[in-house]
């Protein structure tokens, strides 16, 4: 979504299967995550990277608004708020639905009351944090709240319906082409 917004071709490559243990599976990332940002022969790991790579590699410059510069606390807690809310689906999906670990366990448990707490902060400050910002073409906090909450539609963890003003966000962001064009889908893993 980040390389159409800043006008980068890319290839998608799935990784069919999340469970997988072989850096390989994951373009050679030994962490077993994902974005990978292959080029030239090289990996480059992790969102934000990548995102500043894509944005370097742009023909035409766009204004990125990036998390250092922001100045006020709202729009910093905002960010970690999107970023905590990420990282808490991730655990909730692999240990709950994949893992099927017992989603009463205190790791799972405090895990989705944190969840469910920052997404109630998003949805309190989201707007306002939004209107407040800088002018720009893209932020990463706006692509990452969307992403947040267009995989949350996709793997339902938590239910948007408690969280009016992200589902007002999320259908106005998903007006833009590159979100049109990024839609949420399980890949067919290739046959053997």
């Amino acid at each position: 979504m980040f390389a159409l917004e800043v006008g980068v071709e890319v290839e998608l490559v799935p990784i069919a299967d999340l469970t997988d243990l072989d850096p390989a599976a994951y373009a050679g990332n030994p962490a077993l995550k994902l974005p990978i940002l292959v080029r030239d022969g090289s990996q480059l790991f992790g969102t934000l990277h990548i995102c500043r790579a894509l944005a370097e590699m742009a023909d035409r410059p766009r204004r990125v608004l990036w998390p250092e510069m922001l100045v006020d606390d709202r729009a910093r807690n905002a960010h970690e708020m999107m970023w905590h809310a990420m990282a808490a689906q991730v655990q909730l999906v692999v240990g709950n639905a994949v893992g099927k670990l017992p989603a009463d366990n205190v790791y799972f448990a405090k895990g989705r009351a944190g969840f469910e707490g920052a997404l109630r902060w998003l949805d309190a400050h989201l707007p306002a944090t939004l209107e407040s910002l800088p002018p720009r073409d893209v932020s990463i906090l706006e692509i990452g709240a969307f992403c947040l909450l267009e995989h949350l539609r996709f793997r339902e963890t938590v239910p948007l319906d408690p969280y009016p003003a992200l589902r007002d966000f999320a259908r106005g962001f998903a007006t833009r082409p590159s979100a049109q064009a990024t839609p949420y889908r399980f890949d067919v893993p290739p046959k053997p």
